[in-house]
């Protein structure tokens, strides 16, 4: 089996052209980054880092709190929560669309939170997630 010549010279061209272009944006993203104050990469690890926590952060508290999931982390935190403002929370989003309720539980049924309650509560539980998610993350 024989190899065109012409064929080999034209990869290897091109091949030669994609180093170039990854040294020049490798060059170019450095120069970005230190244009724009990010100093060492350990700040850019951390940074990235932080980024990632608040999203699984935001996800857990978006998605999984509001679901019958049964994931670990999350029945931890319900857990924890409840036990620290000493009363059961319900999470759910309505069918209507409206942002989440969040309900206690009270003598006479499930009760929503007033609107100052509401902030208070969801500061605590962005806290203890992200606390939670940091702690665990590798």
């Amino acid at each position: 089996m024989t190899i065109n010549p012409t064929l080999v010279k034209n990869v290897l061209k091109t091949y030669d052209r994609q180093l170039v272009n990854g040294r020049r944006l490798a060059r170019l993203s450095r120069y970005i980054s230190v244009s724009t104050g990010e100093t060492a990469d350990a700040d850019s690890r951390e940074t990235k880092r932080r980024r990632l926590v608040e999203r699984v952060a935001r996800e857990i508290v978006e998605n999984l709190i509001t679901s019958d999931s049964r994931n670990p982390m999350v029945e931890e935190i319900k857990t924890d929560l409840n036990q620290e403002l000493d009363t059961e929370l319900i999470f759910h989003y309505p069918p209507s669309g409206e942002e989440m309720k969040i309900l206690k539980t009270g003598k006479d049924g499930p009760e929503e939170l007033t609107s100052r309650q509401r902030e208070a509560v969801m500061g605590k539980l962005w806290e203890m997630t992200l606390k939670k998610v940091n702690d665990t993350m590798l």
